[in-house]
């Protein structure tokens, strides 16, 4: 019986502080994943392979609908947005830290645009760049997120609290890996393009 209320109380002080039981996985260590969205992706006309995201959509939803409409070129009803990821490039790999792409306007990395406008505010922090496969959002300051992003190839707490992270890598980083090793050029770009060649939800 003691155990019983015991369990109640908790219930009753986890709503007080405004944590309900669906929400219990935001500062988790192993967030529930939501979504799963692929990109296959090719580098000078050759394939490389696809690379698959578990997306956290409990704890980030915004960011996470605006990654998942880009990838499909869908919004959450189904209608057609006219741009997306599809046909863009990774225009930054830093070997032993990142892949970053994204720019779907300009496509060097001073563009960009999300489905919310041309950018759209920090979600929280509540997730870490702690471990190799972390997708995260590029930013140039505070509330400045668009159709940017990068893949962490390496724990990067120096990020945290700066950049909102909103899935990880769970299939395909021997894909990233391969990004990560290509020859670049001048601003860190690959001297051949880096395409995603198609994208979508699984």
């Amino acid at each position: 019986m003691y155990a019983e209320l015991l369990v109640l109380l908790l219930i009753a002080l986890t709503y007080l502080i405004g944590i309900s039981p669906r929400d219990s996985n935001r500062n988790s260590k192993n967030p529930v994943i939501t979504h799963k969205v692929f990109l296959d992706v090719e580098h000078g006309g050759r394939r490389l392979g696809r690379v698959v995201f578990g997306l956290y959509g409990n704890v980030v939803p915004r960011t996470v609908e605006n990654f998942r409409a880009l990838a499909t070129g869908k919004d959450a009803k189904g209608r057609r947005l006219g741009y997306g990821y599809k046909g863009s490039i990774f225009h930054r790999v830093v070997k032993d830290f990142l892949i970053q792409g994204g720019d779907i306007t300009v496509g060097d990395g001073t563009g960009g645009r999300s489905i919310y406008g041309e950018t759209f505010p920090d979600e929280n922090f509540r997730l870490l760049h702690d471990s190799p496969g972390i997708l995260s959002m590029v930013n140039t300051g505070p509330n400045t997120n668009d159709s940017q992003f990068f893949v962490c190839t390496v724990k990067s707490p120096w990020l945290d609290g700066k950049h909102v992270v909103f899935g990880k890598v769970i299939d395909g980083m021997d894909v990233v890996t391969a990004i990560e090793n290509v020859r670049v050029g001048p601003g860190e770009k690959p001297v051949r393009n880096v395409v995603i060649v198609r994208s979508g939800e699984i």
